[in-house]
C-alpha cells in the first residue's frame, strides 16, 4: 500500500484532503480592523458562521495596548473557533455609541447577529482564554475533530488506507501538532513502506507529547523495524533452527524479521518459545522482547491479545 501524493515523501505534491470541517481559518483571517461601513459584513454577518469578538480601542488608550497581544494571542489559540474584529472608536465612534460602550479596552462577543457577551479592562490572558471558552465552546471544533478521526479508523478498518491517510491529513491541516493524527498517519506512511516519511512526520510532534503512548507505539515499530533490516534474511535463522531448535539467537533474530515482515503471530510464537525453554536467556530478553512487541502492535491488537494470554500462561501456571 503506497498512499498517494503524501506530503511527507520526497518531491510529492501537495496533499489534497478529502475532508474539511470546522470553521478554522489561518491566523491572518482570525483577526482584522473594521470600519463604520464594514461593521454588518464584519462582525453581524459573520457571527452567524461563528462568535466574532470585537475589541473597542482607541490609540490613546494604555490598557487597549496591553489588551491587544494578549487577546490575539488566545483568539489565535482558539484556532478559529472565534473570531476578533477591531474597531478604532475615534475613527469610528457611533457603533460604540449605539452600543453603548463607556469605557475602553471593551470586548463584546457576538453570535447570530447579537451581542451575548463581553468583558472590560486589560484582564489577563487566562481570563480571556476562559471567556472564549464559554463563548464558543470548549470543544468546538473538537466534536468534528473527533468524529473524523473515528471515520479514519472506520476507513483505515475496512481496507481503505488511502481514505484513512486523506481524513488523517485534513485534521492535521486544522491542527497541525494533533498527537493521534500524527501517530495514525505515520504509521499508514510505515505500512505504506514510507519510513522516511513516516519518520519526518513524528519529527512534527510537539517535545512535551512525544512519550505518549501513540507515539510511543509507532516509534517502537520504526526501532523494531531498523533492528530487523539489519539482521537479514530468514531463511538463514530457519535452517538454523531446523539445525538446532535450541538456539535462541536463531529464533530471537527470526522473531525480529518475522515481525517486520507483518507476521506477528510467528514472531510471538518463537519468543514465547525461548520464554518456555529458557528464561535465563539474556536476563529474560525474549520477555522483555516480547513486550516491546506489544507496545509496538497496540494493546488491542489480536497478536497482543493472543500473546499475552499465552505469555501469561508461562508465566503463572
Amino acid at each position: 500500500m503506497a498512499i498517494d501524493d503524501n506530503p511527507y515523501s520526497a518531491g510529492a505534491s501537495a496533499y489534497v484532503p478529502s475532508l474539511q470541517f470546522g470553521d478554522s481559518a489561518p491566523e491572518a483571517d482570525l483577526v482584522k480592523d473594521t470600519t463604520t461601513a464594514g461593521f454588518n459584513t464584519d462582525v453581524i454577518q459573520e457571527s452567524r458562521r461563528q462568535p466574532v469578538l470585537v475589541d473597542f480601542w482607541a490609540p490613546w488608550c494604555g490598557p487597549c495596548k496591553q489588551l491587544a497581544p494578549a487577546l490575539e494571542k488566545a483568539v489565535k489559540g482558539a484556532r478559529g473557533r472565534v473570531k476578533l474584529v477591531k474597531m478604532n472608536i475615534d475613527d469610528h465612534p457611533s457603533i460604540p455609541g449605539q452600543l453603548g460602550i463607556q469605557s475602553i479596552p471593551a470586548v463584546i462577543a457576538f453570535k447570530n447577529g447579537q451581542p451575548v457577551d463581553g468583558f472590560m479592562g486589560a484582564v489577563p490572558e487566562s481570563q480571556i482564554t476562559a471567556f472564549i471558552d464559554r463563548v464558543a465552546g470548549k470543544d468546538a471544533p473538537g466534536g468534528q475533530i473527533a468524529d473524523a478521526l473515528a471515520a479514519a479508523a472506520q476507513a483505515r478498518q475496512a481496507g481503505d488506507a488511502q481514505t484513512a491517510a486523506d481524513i488523517y491529513q485534513a485534521v492535521l491541516d486544522q491542527v497541525p501538532d494533533h498527537v493521534e493524527a500524527i501517530a495514525a498517519l505515520a504509521d499508514l506512511l510505515f505500512e505504506g513502506g514510507e519510513t522516511a516519511a513516516a519518520e519526518q512526520l513524528l519529527a512534527t510532534a510537539p517535545d512535551d507529547a512525544k512519550s505518549r503512548d501513540a507515539l510511543s507505539g509507532i516509534r517502537s515499530k520504526l526501532a523494531l523495524a531498523a533492528q530487523a533490516a539489519e539482521l537479514g534474511d530468514a531463511a538463514e535463522f530457519q535452517r538454523r533452527l531446523a539445525a538446532d531448535p535450541k538456539d535462541h539467537e536463531a529464533r530471537f533474530d527470526l522473531a525480529m524479521v518475522q515481525n517486520a515482515a507483518g507476521d506477528r503471530m510467528a514472531a510471538a510464537d518463537n519468543l514465547l518459545e525461548i520464554v518456555r525453554t529458557d528464561r535465563t536467556w539474556r536476563d529474560d530478553g525474549a520477555r522483555a522482547q516480547l513486550l516491546k512487541f506489544f507496545e509496538a502492535w497496540g494493546m488491542t491488537d489480536e497478536a497482543t491479545l493472543s500473546a499475552r494470554r499465552k505469555l501469561s500462561s508461562l508465566l503463572f501456571s
